[in-house]
Order: C-alpha cells, then sequence, then structure tokens
C-alpha cells in the first residue's frame, strides 16, 4: 500500500506500478464509443503518452491503445494509486499550505470507493461525472499540491495540471475549467471524441469540482423537494402514508430512499443495477429490496393502508413499475401513486444513463457498445412508453415532476407526449422542481450551503450542527418573514435528522439549505470556533453548483426565468469571476453537469477556514456576492420574491447597488406599438 508521502512524490515510473488492470468487485464505467478514426486513435495515444518519458512510452502505449479501444478510453488502470482511497485527516497530507491540505482530502474523497460511483474509471456521480480524465493527471496534481505556496495558482484544464504560476496570498490556491468547449463544438457527438482524445472532461457538477460529500447533499435536496411538493400539489404537511415513485439508486440518486425515510412516506425506487441497490441496502439506505413486481405492489398497497415509513428498492426497469401501476389503476380503480419523478441519468441516455425496457441490465450494457444506434433506438423507444405511463396516472390525482436530469427533455427529442400548448422552450407537459418546488426558494436566496471538517472527526461534525443549529434559531428569534422562517424551520430539523439517520458517508460534511444573512452568520460562528479550539482544524466551506448564483441552466436552475436570458450563461460565469475576486480558495467553471453536455454552464468554490481574520473577511465577502448574484439577476427578470430581497439587502449594505427593473405599466403599450 503507498503512502501519502508516495502519493505526492510524482508519477511513479521506476519502477512502473504493476499492471492489475480493471478491479473485479467494484462499479466499473460503460464502455464509451467515441468512433474515432484512425488518426485519432494515434492522436489519443500520443496525448496519453505525453505524460510519461521515452523510456517507458514502448510498454504504455501498448496497454493504452488495449484500453483505448477495448473501454473507449485512456484511463491509465496501472496507475490507479494502491492506497486506500479517502478523505484523510488534513494534518496527515505532506503539505507546505493548509489550503492545499484541504484540497487533497476533497480530491480524495471524491475518488472513495464508498462514494465514488465508478471509482477506478475516476468517475465520481452521474455516470460520467469525471474528477480527473486519467490517472496521471490525479498523480501529478498531488504532486503540485504538495510543492505549492502561498504564491501560487495551479491551473486545472479539463483534468490536466497545467502547472503552478506565481500569484498573490489572496488569489485562489487553484482555479479549475473543464468542458470549455468553443459553443458551435458542444455538441454530444463531438464530448465524446474530445473526451476520448484526452483534451476535454465532463466534471458533472462537484465531482470535477472536488466538492462531492456523498448523496447526503441530493438526500437534503430530495427532502425539500417532496417537502414541498406535499404542499404545493397535496396541500399537506405529513406525507404519512403518501407514495413517492421514482427510479435511481446511483450516486445521486440513491439519495432517494433515506429521503423518503426522513420524510416519512413510503419511497418506491427502481433501479436496474443490482450492484447499485445492494449497496444503498448495505448502507441503510434502503430498508427493502424485492426483484417481484407482485411482491412490490403488495408491499406498497399494505404500507399506504398501515401509513408505514417506508423506502422499498424494486430491482427492474421502472418502466414496467410505472406500467403496472397503470395495470392496477385501470383494473382495480386504485391509484397507488401520489407523487413521482425520476432520477436517470437522462442527461447521458445513450451511453448508460437510462436502460431500456425492452433489454436486461446485461443485455443493454452489451448492445450500447456494439450496436449505438440500435440501442438508441431502444432508448427513445423505452422513453415513449415511459411518459405514456405518467400520463395515464396524471389522469387522476397524482403528480409528477421532472428532476432536473434531462428526463423530458430527452422524452421530447424521443418523439414522447411531454408538449404543453403555448409554452416556451423550457416547459413541458410537467413542471421542473425548479419551476413549481425550488424556484421560489432560490429567489429568496436559498441553495444547497455546505461544510467539510478536514479533521476528519465526527465531534468536530456534531460541534458545527450545533452552530449551524443556534444561527439559525436566533435569525427565527430575532424576527424574518414566514416564508423565511419556513425555510430555517425546514433546515433546522433537517440537522437534527441527519445526525440520526447517519447521513455521513466518505468526509465528515454537512449539508443545509440557508440564504446570505444564514450562510455568512454560520461561517463566521465556524470560523471562531475554529480560532478558540472548539474545532480541531480547519473546515472548507462550498455548495452544490445547483444553486441560487451557480448554474445557468434553461431545462433546471433557470428553467423559471421567462425573459428571454434562460439560454444566457453571464451569471455562472460571472459568479466564477467574482469568487475568485472575494477570497475563495479555489474556484471551478463547468460546461454541462445534471442536464448535460452542450445543456448548462455552472460554477463552483471552495473556501478554508482556518480561524483566522482573514478568513473571516473572505467569507462575509465572498458568500455575500455568491448568493446576491443570482437574487439579483432573478429581480431583474421580473421575480417579486427576489425583488424583495434585494431592496432588502440594498438598505443593509450601502456597498450594493442593484439596477431594478420597472414593470410596463399597460400592456396596451406594447400591443399599440407593435401594430403592423
Amino acid at each position: 500500500m503507498s503512502s501519502l508521502q508516495e502519493l505526492c512524490s510524482g508519477l511513479p515510473l521506476r519502477p512502473l506500478p504493476e499492471n492489475r488492470g480493471r478491479w473485479a468487485g467494484v462499479p466499473h464505467a460503460p464502455v464509451r464509443t467515441p468512433d474515432l478514426s484512425p488518426e485519432e486513435e494515434q492522436l489519443a495515444l500520443r496525448n496519453a503518452l505525453r505524460y510519461f518519458p521515452p523510456d517507458v512510452q514502448k510498454l504504455l502505449a501498448l496497454e493504452f491503445a488495449q484500453e483505448l479501444r477495448q473501454f473507449g478510453h485512456i484511463y491509465m488502470y496501472r496507475f490507479c494509486p494502491s492506497i486506500e482511497m479517502r478523505a484523510y485527516p488534513i494534518e496527515q497530507y505532506p503539505c507546505r499550505t493548509r489550503a492545499a491540505a484541504a484540497i487533497m482530502h476533497m480530491i480524495m474523497n471524491n475518488l472513495d470507493p464508498a462514494v465514488a460511483q465508478f471509482p477506478q474509471e475516476l468517475v465520481t456521480y452521474g455516470g460520467n461525472g469525471q474528477v480527473f480524465s486519467n490517472w496521471a493527471q490525479f498523480w501529478l496534481i498531488m504532486s503540485y499540491l504538495s510543492k505549492m505556496t502561498e504564491e501560487q495558482t495551479l491551473v486545472m484544464y479539463s483534468g490536466h495540471p497545467l502547472g503552478l504560476f506565481p500569484s498573490s496570498p489572496c488569489a485562489p490556491r487553484l482555479v479549475i475549467t473543464n468542458g470549455m468547449v468553443i459553443p458551435n463544438y458542444s455538441s454530444r457527438k463531438e464530448y465524446e471524441k474530445l473526451f476520448a482524445l484526452g483534451v476535454t472532461m465532463y466534471g458533472q457538477m462537484t465531482a470535477g469540482s472536488y466538492c462531492y460529500i456523498g448523496p447526503q447533499g441530493i438526500v437534503h435536496g430530495t427532502v425539500l423537494t417532496v417537502l414541498n411538493a406535499g404542499r404545493r400539489y397535496l396541500g399537506i404537511e405529513d406525507l404519512a402514508g403518501k407514495v413517492f415513485v421514482t427510479s435511481g439508486l446511483g450516486g445521486m440518486s440513491g439519495a432517494q430512499a433515506k429521503a423518503a425515510a426522513i420524510i416519512g412516506c413510503i419511497g418506491v425506487i427502481a433501479e436496474v443495477d443490482k450492484t447499485a441497490l445492494v449497496k444503498r441496502h448495505q448502507q441503510g439506505w434502503l430498508m427493502e429490496v424485492t426483484d417481484s413486481l407482485d411482491h412490490c405492489i403488495a408491499r406498497l398497497r399494505e404500507a399506504r393502508k398501515k401509513k408505514e415509513v417506508l423506502s422499498l428498492g424494486y430491482h427492474g426497469n421502472v418502466v414496467d413499475l410505472w406500467e403496472r401501476l397503470v395495470h392496477e389503476l385501470d383494473t382495480t380503480g386504485e391509484l397507488l401513486v401520489d407523487l413521482g419523478s425520476d432520477q436517470t441519468s437522462c442527461h447521458n441516455p445513450f451511453n448508460g444513463g437510462y436502460y431500456p425496457v425492452q433489454l436486461s441490465f446485461s443485455e443493454a450494457q452489451s448492445l450500447m457498445s456494439s450496436n449505438p444506434a440500435a440501442f438508441k433506438h431502444l432508448v427513445q423507444e423505452s422513453l415513449r412508453r415511459h411518459v405514456s405511463a405518467i400520463n395515464r396516472l396524471a389522469q387522476e390525482k397524482f403528480f409528477f415532476w421532472d428532476y432536473g436530469n434531462a428526463f423530458l427533455l430527452e422524452a421530447q427529442r424521443a418523439g414522447a407526449d411531454v408538449e404543453k400548448k403555448g409554452a416556451n422552450k423550457t416547459e413541458f407537459r410537467y413542471p421542473s422542481y425548479v419551476q413549481h418546488i425550488m424556484g421560489d426558494i432560490f429567489s429568496q436566496g436559498f441553495g444547497p450551503f455546505r461544510w467539510v471538517c478536514t479533521s476528519g472527526d465526527p465531534q468536530d461534525l456534531a460541534v458545527t450542527d450545533h452552530l449551524a443549529t443556534s444561527v439559525l434559531e436566533k435569525a427565527i428569534a430575532d424576527g424574518v418573514k414566514a416564508s423565511v422562517k419556513l425555510q430555517y424551520m425546514d433546515n433546522i430539523r433537517w440537522i437534527r435528522e441527519a445526525a440520526k439517520h447517519q447521513l455521513v458517508v466518505g468526509s465528515q460534511a454537512r449539508i443545509l439549505y440557508s440564504d446570505q444573512k444564514g450562510r455568512v452568520a454560520i461561517a463566521v460562528a465556524i470560523n471562531q470556533a475554529i480560532a478558540s479550539g472548539k474545532i480541531k482544524a480547519p473546515v472548507v466551506l462550498s455548495r452544490d453548483h445547483h444553486d441560487v448564483s451557480g448554474t445557468d441552466s434553461p431545462f433546471r436552475e433557470t428553467s423559471n426565468i421567462y425573459d428571454g436570458s434562460a439560454f444566457c450563461a453571464d451569471m455562472a460565469v460571472q459568479n466564477f469571476v467574482g469568487d475568485a475576486c472575494r477570497g475563495a480558495t479555489w474556484v471551478a467553471l463547468h460546461n454541462g453537469g445534471g442536464v448535460g453536455w452542450g445543456e448548462v454552464i455552472n460554477g463552483g468554490f471552495g473556501l478554508v477556514l482556518d480561524g483566522t481574520p482573514e478568513a473571516e473577511q473572505k467569507a462575509r465577502m465572498m458568500l455575500s456576492w455568491d448568493v446576491s448574484n443570482g437574487v439579483a439577476r432573478r429581480c431583474w427578470s421580473g421575480n417579486p420574491k427576489a425583488y424583495e430581497i434585494i431592496c432588502q439587502t440594498m438598505q443593509e449594505n450601502s456597498g450594493l447597488v442593484v439596477t431594478l427593473p420597472h414593470e410596463v405599466a399597460d400592456e396596451q403599450v406594447l400591443q399599440k406599438a407593435l401594430r403592423p
């Protein structure tokens, strides 16, 4: 087993590590089909060999060529480290700066087999959310970070460490860009080629920015989404006895089972990959599993009658489950489901993100590489059946929403009946969860704020939980609007439930939805606790890119912006630059994430709190911008809640001056002006 010291010593070349190939017993990424020409294959091989001196290239060229042809990408399996991959306590990393050690802590968490979806292919979640493109890049970044000083910045080009460059102590220590392809060439087909060539990478959101905290993040988002769906669609606070049906138990979607248990409803989650289902069951996130539709329906009926809390994993295709629910409705008149969604990786539907109902899991994996065109045809046919079943149920008192995974977008492209008459390009027959459920929350400045205790000590996390709860309780006591109070109360409940439900997988991390005031106050409280010794080591602040300001995504985060700017990416790019200017330890900007390559621009940050006054000042300045940017954009697009929040923030901060929109007072002015 390697040591952390060896891990930071650069590429192991003399001697070369043993080539152990793909590990048995762990999930692996589907075979990619980049369809390279012979000239492009040579270029991919040449690009991979750039990392290695001439004396080892002959040996490596043969195995890299084999990887390219067998798996569609050069992962460099020989260089997959033998060390136990996990987030080690920060003091164990051999670094010259604490910031660098904190980044190492976060990188190794993203690649922890308990956290990562396909660890040997460097995929954290979402089927293709890469941390790096190959293992040589991992070794290089660890070496650079171990050498980096407070007057250097490490630059990352789509997984490739370009190098350390002179900068200043107040500059970011790390700047990441992933997938920054010229817009006219940012297509799915071009991506597969560019990734195979090793020149770009799909970092999803927090995979390529090193800020993933395991499925806890999406557990919280799902809890809030389903809770607020119950309020909006069913008019109730208590979801006992209500049934939520969905699909996916992978890196992100695996959270749905635990969310159902926390909310207190009945969650039925379909999953075609038995490995993923067993993993969630062994973790205790799934209460029960079955591969029988008959048993699934019988158990669902029983739980509804008794109002049990249940998370039931169905090992099978979700289309079969939806069609069986339709059958029960049509033959018995009984509607067995109240709420529904989907968390298959539909951003990547033809390469393992969506499995067609006509094939078994193994048959699908074989066909997607041997005959991609035939596989695509079956996927699109399956999507049409999928939507048809949902449409039948929706004729009753059943409510469905798109979870921002491009499900409705891909269903539309497949010819499914998802059109909404008179709608704009971002609207479908069913709303996205941003349009109906989470959009107003974003407009008030609430979003997925998170932190990681780099000591690795659960006691430090417990201290931060107490601090965050105390901050929110004090805010309520000081007086806040009813809508803000509701969000604070939901998050206080979340923190208390999170500890009870043992949500930590990997690093000692916590997430909650908070607004600008809450984020700043929590950051200040944590920084002061580090200074006083109540918390033993630095804490990394971060957030999901899926946030108030972090993402421009017309079919998800900005789908409720109706002034025509939903397809513009100024907000996300400005956020990336603004965070870098205001004290972030590292920043990242990505193409793709959530709804897929070419469909979204998003960014994130990491900010290390070390107990110093400088860290507090950076947190105050950067976190304020990181929220108010998006609220101001939503205000300008005409959102009344964002308008109210930004006006209040300007009153409290004389340094903030935002251009406010005027409404058109008389609609006839428009009509008269545009008459022929």
